[in-house]
This record gives structure tokens, sequence and C-alpha cells, in this order.
């Protein structure tokens, strides 16, 4: 078991992106695997945020093309979205406890990292190093296969750099 990023999924899409076929590679193999895989609801919309960006994806995807994407996720065997259960306040306070640094853009990220604690899953699959300041999820970047699990690049943006 285990969870796909939203910026793993804007490289699958990106074909300009260095990464491209590396996620897209990953993401295709996924969609044909019956064991569960997950993502959250807050990821597909952070994904559907990105690709549709104009200044972040070129050329953006339009939003029925980017819910395209989500509906062909949806539509996998083994995938299914992560979503709060009633012990979600207590599994929260808890990481808060145990990550106190929670805080600005860590919010999100604490979102998933709680939803996958609370699901028992410890593997996720994304290009952030955020997900690094929760000792219990071990990151994968599959832009990096030969990485051992934990490994991720630093500063992994969707956004290209500005030319000057």
């Amino acid at each position: 078991m285990f969870v796909v990023d939203a910026n793993v999924l804007v490289h699958a899409v990106d074909r300009r992106s260095p990464f491209h076929v590396s996620c897209r590679t990953a993401l295709e193999r996924w969609r044909g695997i019956e064991s569960a895989w997950f993502t959250t609801w807050s990821i597909i919309y952070e994904f559907m945020r990105v690709a549709t960006h104009p200044r972040v994806l070129r050329p953006r995807l339009r939003a029925a093309q980017a819910w395209a994407v989500v509906e062909s996720l949806l539509a996998s065997p083994g995938f299914g979205v992560l979503t709060a259960t009633s012990r979600h306040p207590a599994v929260a306070a808890e990481v808060i406890r145990e990550v106190p640094d929670v805080a600005g853009n860590l919010v999100h990220d604490a979102h998933v990292a709680i939803l996958m604690r609370e699901h028992g899953i410890r593997r996720i699959y994304t290009r952030d190093t955020g997900f690094h300041r929760f000792p219990f999820l071990e990151p994968v970047d599959p832009a990096r296969p030969g990485s051992p699990p934990g490994v991720a690049e630093r500063g992994a943006r969707y956004r290209r750099r500005k030319r000057r």
C-alpha cells in the first residue's frame, strides 16, 4: 500500500518536465496493479490546481482534461482515495505532538501524513522533501529509481525557473 502525491501526477502529465518519463512510467505501472494504492482528495485538488494553472504548467490542462486524468485514476483497479475516519482528530493530535513544527505549507503535507497514519500506510511516492519531516513515513522519489526509500530531491517544485 502506498500514496501518490500531486507532484508525481503533475510530472506524469507535463511532457516538458525532466521527470515526465519516470513519473509517467510509474503511474502507468500502478494503474495496472490490483493491490491497493491511494491518494487523498486534497492531493487530487492540488493536482487540479497546478495542472490547470497557466503560469505553472505550459501548456496547461483545461479543467475537463485534468478531471479526465482523475477519472482514469479512479477507474484503476487497486486505486482508492483516503478519507478521514472517526479517529482523525486523535491521529492529528498525535502527529502534531510528534512533529511540532507543522506550520504554513507543511500543513497540507501534515494532512496527507495524518490520513496515511490513520489508514496504516507508510510509503508515499513524492518529489516533495517536506514529507521527510514525518518520521513514520517512507518518502520515495519515482524520478530517482536507484535511490533508497526516503530519498527525494530538495526543492522539487512544479514551477519552471524564470528566465532572466
